[in-house]
Parts: structure tokens; sequence; C-alpha cells
């Protein structure tokens, strides 16, 4: 059966249109995101009891609650020895803070962890520019530094990740995060 032109035009259009269908419909098929299922490890060195934590506390398959048990005592008020149960976003927030610094495997000095009402009464009131209803006492605060990061770049990095409160104590060398609302101060 010989083609007409009009039939051979009707039939490229088609094969073109069939084309660009299969083409455009490729290219929008969504892409499956990828489960990581490498661990989360934090490396910890508290200043004031001098203990050292190297910790994987979660994987893909989720937290680990012996690990987050050992979290827990780890960041104990300093004082008191008392221990609170961590807000685990805490330890999320850590682990990408030091990955977005290009090394999740940084040691992160801990400051201070939880702080019972009454060790936060006490350097409130002597003086050390607490806040009366801190998150350290909800167990959802944690003031870090990282050696060999200027605290500038880790308050920057952590303001990046708009995950919580930041504070910036240039004079004592140390940034606050919270997993708490998005602020700055």
């Amino acid at each position: 059966m010989p083609w007409s032109q009009r039939n051979l035009c009707r039939s490229l259009l088609l094969t073109a249109i069939f084309a660009c269908g299969l083409v455009c419909f490729t290219a929008a098929e969504p892409k499956l995101q990828a489960v990581s299922y490498s661990p989360y490890r934090l490396h910890f060195f508290h200043t004031h009891t001098g203990e050292r934590l190297n910790i994987v506390y979660r994987t893909g398959e989720g937290y680990d609650a012996e690990s987050l048990a050992r979290l827990n005592r780890y960041l104990r008020d300093h004082c008191t020895g008392e221990i609170h149960e961590y807000d685990p976003r805490v330890f999320d927030l850590l682990h990408d803070l030091t990955a977005s610094l290009g090394n999740p495997d940084l040691e992160i000095d801990v400051i201070c962890g939880y702080r019972t009402p009454w060790s936060n009464e006490f350097l409130r009131t002597h003086g050390h520019g607490v806040a009366r209803q801190s998150l350290h006492m909800q167990a959802m605060a944690i003031d870090i530094r990282v050696p060999g990061i200027p605290t500038a770049q880790l308050r920057d990095a952590a303001l990046a990740l708009r995950r919580g409160g930041v504070g910036y104590y240039a004079a004592s060398h140390f940034v606050h995060i919270d997993v708490g609302r998005v602020r700055r101060w």
C-alpha cells in the first residue's frame, strides 16, 4: 500500500508524539531515596568529667536503646550526677552538624549537657548568662565546641541547619545548640 504524503506526515507525527511521551514519562519517574544503613556515630570529650565516649546510637533501623541510655548517663548533670532522658533529636543534630563541617567523625567537646533545676538556678544567679527556663533542664540542649573548628564557623553551621536554637558565646569559646524553636543569640 503506497504511503501518501499526508499519511506519512501523520505517521511521523504520531511516532514523534509517542517517543516524546516515553521520554517525558521516563524522565518524570520518581527516584527511590536510598535508605541509609550507615551507623550514626558520635565522638565526645566531656570537659568537666574528662570522660570520652565514642558511640553508635542509631542505624537505619532506628535508635539503639542501650546507646541512648549510655548517652543519657554521659550527659548527666556533672554537678549533681542526676541523669535525665535526652531528646534523641539532639544527637541527630550533632551528627548532622559534624557532617556539615565535612567530617562526621569530629570529636565534640561537651561543655554542658543536662542541668537539674538546682544547677541551672545556681549558674543563673552566679552571673553565667543562663536562662531561667533553659532547655538544658529538659535535656533538649547541649553546649559544645569542636577542636580545630572556630566557634564562629560552628555557630554558622548550626544556624544553617535551622533545627533549633543557637547561642554563640565567643568569649567562652562555645556554642549552645538545642532542638527548641529556631532562634539565635
